[in-house]
């Protein structure tokens, strides 16, 4: 693709990294074809080749954004499917998060918007602010019809019941079982520490059963993915320096053989930091450290000798494993979740249509609802087609959007993992007798 950036603007080292993305794409149209807003809506405009003209002539005028490109780049879920099709190697999640923080700057969206993206960014990434919006949603769901939709689709998501608090919350060292052989620091989080503390949870049980040392360091918390997506660079950049000092630390002191992630989400966000960082001087060193050594658990696990028992209960359970696409998508992890499953000893199968996004995509479920709820029924429909057990994945907000349409539980792969090598049977699962 030809562009006509000066070279005034050239000399900004964000815009020369987006020009670099334009003139990668070549119009091919390849993208258009799993990209699930088009395949939903047959916009061109709501495809990632139709983004990326729409990014190029805003970027290029340096002219305020208009209301048809905001509303086109809204309806992008960031999902990268589009990343894994290109031939051309376009980094479509560089371009778009750009084109975000621009909008951010150039526009003014209605109050209402601006009131609920704020109040997203100011709960969501704080676990005790969130349980206190999780407690107020359950609260006042019995007269929800009195609320704008944004506050509706924000109270039909919480919880019908709030999750007890869990050790795991809080940072500290957790010993291996028996001998040390590796030490790791664990991304404890922010929306899945309150929704699903179990899955902390199972993490800390297998690693230190495996002989893994796990610390959950002194003040790191929320990658700031969520508010990077909304546009907040400097938010976003807040909470990434958050953890890097704190892993800086264990790594300057103790070493660390990797920095455990286990919401796929996060662990691209982290994956990034190394870019995000790239011409500060200060953090530059230390992001790149701190991007080589992220991965996902099922990553980790996979390059481990792992020891299953041997359950029969497990070896009868039909499992479908829906790939988050901040997994598959975002960091090309696609067979090691699979493979460590079948290896316990469930039997694995996967949806049709696995590279479509199920509509969570952060706060996405909120802020497009309709597109969500579409994508959410056509995920859960190709789901139960494989007539499943139960249902695993690797993000906490796939679970949170697909549970409200399955029939069967869905589980995060590590909790399985955890039963299959002595821990307890996930709770959905005894639910379910």
């Amino acid at each position: 693709m030809q562009t006509h950036f000066s070279i005034h603007q050239l000399s900004d080292s964000d815009t020369s990294a987006v020009n670099d993305i334009l003139r990668s794409c070549v119009h091919c149209g390849f993208c258009t074809a799993t990209c699930p807003t088009y395949v939903l809506l047959g916009d061109e405009l709501d495809s990632p080749r139709g983004r990326i003209y729409l990014m190029k002539q805003m970027l290029e005028s340096e002219e305020p954004a208009t209301k048809e490109v905001v509303t086109h780049i809204d309806r992008c879920l960031s999902c990268l499917s589009c990343m894994t099709t290109c031939p051309s190697a376009v980094h479509y999640q560089h371009l778009v998060d750009h084109g975000r923080r621009y909008i951010e700057d150039t526009y003014t969206r209605p109050f209402l918007d601006r009131l609920v993206r704020w109040s997203l960014s100011m709960t969501i990434p704080y676990p005790s602010r969130f349980r206190i919006a999780i407690r107020l949603a359950i609260l006042v769901r019995p007269v929800r019809f009195l609320f704008p939709k944004y506050f509706r689709h924000m109270i039909d998501l919480a919880p019908i019941s709030l999750a007890k608090n869990s050790t795991i919350d809080f940072q500290g060292i957790y010993q291996a079982k028996g001998d040390k052989n590796k030490r790791v620091a664990l991304l404890s989080g922010c929306a899945q520490t309150v929704l699903s503390p179990q899955i902390n949870e199972s993490t800390v049980r297998i690693l230190t059963r495996l002989g893994i040392e796990v610390v959950i360091s002194k003040n790191s918390g929320c990658c700031g993915s969520l508010v990077h997506h909304l546009g907040k660079a400097d938010l976003s950049r807040q909470q990434a320096k958050a953890n890097i000092d704190a892993w800086w630390l264990e790594i300057q002191h103790n070493e660390l053989d990797a920095i455990v992630v286990n919401t796929s989400g996060c662990g691209t966000q982290i994956k990034d930091y190394a870019f995000m960082f790239r011409d500060e001087p200060e953090y530059a060193l230390k992001a790149e450290k701190v991007s080589n050594l992220a991965c996902d658990i099922s990553e980790f696990l996979y390059s481990l000798d792992i020891d299953f028992t041997k359950n029969e209960e497990i070896h009868k359970s039909n499992v479908t494993y829906h790939s988050a696409c901040s997994m598959q998508h975002g960091q090309g992890i696609k067979n090691q979740p699979k493979e460590l499953l079948e290896s316990a000893g469930f039997l694995v199968s996967e949806p049709a249509e696995g590279h479509l996004c199920c509509g969570s995509a952060g706060t996405y479920n909120i802020l497009q609802n309709e597109i969500a709820e579409q994508l959410r029924v056509r995920k859960t429909e190709k789901i139960c087609a494989t007539d499943p057990d139960y249902v695993a994945t690797g993000n906490i907000g796939c679970i949170s959007q697909l549970a409200r349409g399955l029939n069967v539980p869905i589980v995060h792969t590590i909790e399985l993992l955890d039963w299959a090598t002595g821990g307890p049977k996930p709770r959905e699962l005894e639910d379910k007798r």
